[in-house]
Formats: structure tokens, C-alpha cells, sequence
């Protein structure tokens, strides 16, 4: 999908090289500019982050290094970076120097806190920025501490997801009038934006009294193996359905669904019934149906389960279980992606500023 799209990516850490992982996962070409002397990864599992890319060592403290990065950011169509703010430009390549060269250039900046206000300059990470986003708070039951999935709502939700839709905004008008433009995205911003969907379904704001954090059908539960079970039963008739397969149709503790009052003895009662056996016992009894439950399931169980098997979404390729490229397309399908190592393609990205130079 991003054929013919040249993308230059800083090496940097976390949601800054998922961006441009997901680039060439479109399709995008990725060139890598890792620095001499990194950490060398022995499990191909480290490398993930840099699937589908090319590699090349630049040392962007020493001139002429930094003179071969600026000439390749300027026959691209997109730069990647995630440093503190004031970085980039004093190593000689920010916005401002770089799209003189390159005035169709679109400059993704990937940061925390943002390129300006009171907080862009410390220090932080994925935790803190959803903490002060707002995007924590429902993050846990009433009266617990919050827990999310690590980075998935702050560096890839909020911050990575982010920065490549302003990327590919930016590609779109780069394309059409020749001018770049600078994407700040800031996990802080992009992981507040992300609330407008939960904030639209509880206005109260309340923990543990919202549609997604507080009822009793909305939740996980223990079973007897040890394993979870997941239900979200939102509407009607999928709460129907949920309480007949688990006997509870006529059980006048269950008539009101969405009394916060009852919240509290409900779940007491369901967290009671699903210790009672096992979770295969209850994916079992619910696969099929429209009762909005499923078990919680771990990456290799994952890739193990009947239906992420036919979508094929887990695969095992080069003896790393990676997931498969998002989203997908009719008319596209992505290739095998090699895990480079790095500076593996440094004579091929010399070859090419000579050929265009």
C-alpha cells in the first residue's frame, strides 16, 4: 500500500520504531539509522521492532555521518525520531534544516509529553504519560491501583498508532501541494484523544460506576484452572443469552442489568460461579453463541486458538512468534519480512545516496 514511500527512521526506542515498523508493514521502504556500537541482539525476537526494514551505522555525533543521514532524509518522504525535544536540531537535523532540503518532507516527532509545554523536557515513561493524559483512570477495579497492559495504551495505542495516521495525513497533503509538515505526536495527547470513545459511554466520569468499568458484565473472572474469562455483554439481548447459559434467566438478582447498586452482588455472584470450573469448561460453552464471553488468552495460546489460526494473525517466521501486519487490505498482501541485522544494508544505502547524489 506504501510502495514508492521512503521513510528514514532514528533509531530510538519503543513506540518510535513500532511507527516505523508498522510503515513497512504497509509497504513503506524503512531505512534504519542505527548507531555503531548499539546493543547486538542475539535472539531474533529483540530485532522484532525493525521487521522489513534496512539497516545502516551512522555515528550522528560525527559530521560526516551526520552529513550521510541529512543526505538520505532528504530523498525521503518521512523521518521518524523520538528524542526529548531540542535533540534533532542540535545534532543538525531538525525540522528546520532538514525541510530546506527537502521542502515535501514529513518530520514525525515521537515523544511523551510533546514538543512544548511544562513537562516536554523530563523525563518519563508509558505509565506516566496515560497517569497524566487521564487515560489510567479506569484502569482497575474500584479502590485498586490502576494496571494496564504494558505500553499497549500509552507507547503503541496513544503514541505510535498516532504518529503514523499523522504521518500518512502528512504524506497525503505532501503529495497533493509539495509541502511537508512537522507530525508532534505526543503519548500524552493521543492516549487523551483515545478517551473520547469511553467518555462518551460514562459522562459521570466515576470509577467502578461507568458501562465499562463497573458492571458485573463487564469484567474478567477467575476460573477453577487458574485461567480468566472475559465478558462484555453490553446489550439486551447478549445479556440474555449470558445468563441462560449460566442458569441465571430467572434469577431475580440479574433482572436489572444496568443498576449500579446491584453491580457489587452480581459480580460477587458470577466471580462465585466461574471458580467453580474450568476456563476450557466455559470457552466451551459460550464458543458459538452470542454471549459476548471468551477466555483471555496468552500470545502462544493465542496463536494456538481455531480462529487466530485461520486469520492466521499469530505466525511463527524466522523462529520469532511475531504478530501478523495490520490491517489488511484486498488488494495488498504483505511479504515475508526479514529481521536485519544491524548495518546489514550500509554498501546498499551508499549505493543508493551515490546513485541519486
Amino acid at each position: 500500500m506504501l510502495d514508492g514511500v521512503r521513510v528514514i527512521e532514528i533509531e530510538g526506542i519503543g513506540p518510535g520504531p513500532f511507527a516505523a515498523m508498522m510503515l513497512a508493514d504497509l509497504g513503506a521502504e524503512v531505512i534504519t539509522v542505527h548507531r555503531p556500537g548499539g546493543a547486538v541482539q542475539d535472539h531474533p525476537s529483540a530485532r522484532l521492532l525493525d521487521r522489513g526494514k534496512k539497516s545502516i551505522l551512522l555515528d550522528l555525533k560525527c559530521p560526516a555521518d551526520c552529513r550521510t543521514a541529512r543526505d538520505l532524509i532528504a530523498i525521503s518522504d518521512a523521518l521518524v525520531e523520538g528524542f526529548r525535544p531540542g535533540v534533532m536540531e542540535r545534532l543538525g537535523l531538525g525540522p528546520d534544516i532538514c525541510m530546506a532540503d527537502n521542502p515535501a518532507l514529513v518530520y514525525g516527532r515521537m515523544t511523551g509529553w510533546g514538543q512544548d509545554g511544562p513537562k516536554s523536557g523530563m523525563a518519563g515513561h508509558d505509565l506516566n504519560y496515560i497517569a497524566t493524559s487521564g487515560a489510567l483512570w479506569y484502569a482497575s477495579e474500584p479502590g485498586r491501583p490502576p494496571l494496564t497492559p504494558p505500553s499497549l495504551l500509552g507507547d503503541v495505542g496513544g503514541g505510535a498508532l498516532y504518529l503514523v495516521a499523522g504521518i500518512l495525513a502528512g504524506l497525503i497533503k505532501s503529495r497533493s501541494s509539495g509541502t511537508g509538515t512537522v507530525v508532534d505526536a505526543a503519548i500524552v495527547d493521543g492516549s487523551a484523544h483515545m478517551m473520547a470513545l469511553l467518555m462518551s459511554l460514562a459522562p459521570r466520569m466515576e470509577r467502578g460506576r461507568s458501562l465499562l468499568d463497573g458492571p458485573h458484565w463487564s469484567r474478567t473472572y477467575a476460573c477453577a484452572d487458574g485461567g480468566f474469562m472475559s465478558v462484555q455483554c453490553l446489550e439486551r439481548k447478549f445479556y440474555d443469552t449470558f445468563l441462560g447459559l449460566m442458569g441465571l434467566s430467572q434469577d431475580p438478582d440479574f433482572n436489572d442489568q444496568h443498576d449500579p447498586r446491584q453491580w457489587p452482588l452480581q459480580t460477587a455472584r458470577l466471580a462465585g460461579l466461574f471458580a467453580t470450573a474450568s476456563t476450557d469448561h466455559w470457552a466451551t460453552l459460550f464458543e458459538g453463541t452470542d454471549a459476548c464471553a471468551a477466555p483471555v488468552l496468552s500470545p502462544e495460546a493465542a496463536a494456538r486458538d481455531p480462529h487466530m489460526m485461520a486469520r492466521g494473525t499469530w505466525q511463527q517466521q524466522h523462529g520469532v512468534l511475531q504478530p501478523a501486519p495490520a490491517p489488511r487490505f484486498s488488494d495488498s498482501q504483505p511479504s515475508t519480512a526479514q529481521l536485519p541485522e544491524r548495518g546489514q544494508h550500509d554498501a546498499e544505502i551508499r549505493a543508493l545516496l551515490a546513485r541519486t547524489g
